[in-house]
């Protein structure tokens, strides 16, 4: 007994456990076959499980993925878009990983009889700002986020075109807090709070000053925006006028 104690010790009650534990492993190889068939038999159900929540998840996103791509679609033509079709891809991957068997891409047609090209490739850095607005106005009717932030996401577009960027951006404001970058006055009109940034120069040092515009100050800055010239009066009647309807349409 002391010789035990001494090799598997220290105590006589840790003999006793190495013993109890080494006869349920021996037991465990004794019978290591039907165990193995067990383990085998378990594993294939809990694969049949796998690929069924699988397959299904798959079906619903395939269905998700029509409706995004239809949707978003229909608002990128009036995003100066006209033409572009998304696609959103849903591929099956050989492999089992945390959100199933699917590869999701977001793929853009430039144009009718173009090939998808991930939008990394088909698209230019404002028709990614585009598309990113057209998304979220789309997400936004069944899901919210915070705070959206947009940086010159009318690059490349004026006119009516202009316009509708801020129509949407506005409806997205609806259900949450935009912040918008921005050079036009068609874009700029739309917004609840108008903030102006100026950078003064001096030759010992460069600041930035934002300045929180009032009505007659909005109307002055849309103006130039719009014209270059905040004195003229015909600018001026058109920037009211313009802020005016921007206004009036989501009071």
């Amino acid at each position: 007994m002391n010789t035990l104690i001494r090799k598997y010790g220290p105590t006589l009650d840790d003999v006793i456990n190495l013993r109890e534990s080494a006869s349920d492993r021996l037991l465990e190889l004794d019978s290591s076959s039907d165990l193995i068939e067990a383990l085998t038999l378990q594993v294939e159900h809990e694969h049949e499980a796998m690929t069924a929540a699988a397959e299904k998840l798959s079906a619903a996103r395939k269905s998700a993925a029509v409706k995004l791509a239809d949707q978003v679609t229909a608002e990128l033509a009036a995003l100066a878009m006209s033409g572009s079709t998304l696609v959103v891809d849903v591929a099956q991957s050989p492999e089992f990983g945390s959100f199933g068997k699917d590869l999701v891409s977001i793929q853009l047609s430039s144009y009718p009889g173009a090939d998808p090209r991930p939008l990394g490739k088909g698209a230019s850095g404002g028709e990614l700002s585009r598309i990113m607005l057209a998304i979220e106005v789309v997400l936004a009717q069944t899901e919210q986020a915070p705070t959206f932030i947009f940086d010159e996401v009318d690059a490349g577009v004026g006119g009516a075109a202009a316009i509708e960027v801020g129509r949407r951006l506005a409806m997205l404001a609806k259900q949450a807090q935009v912040i918008v970058v921005t050079h036009l006055a068609q874009v700029a009109a739309f917004a609840n709070q108008h903030l102006r940034v100026l950078k003064n120069s001096t030759d010992e040092f460069t600041a930035t000053d934002v300045v929180a515009l009032n009505t007659e100050d909005r109307v002055n800055e849309l103006a130039r925006m719009l014209s270059g010239m905040p004195e003229s009066d015909s600018g001026r009647t058109h920037a009211a006028e313009l802020l005016e309807k921007a206004h009036a349409e989501f009071a």
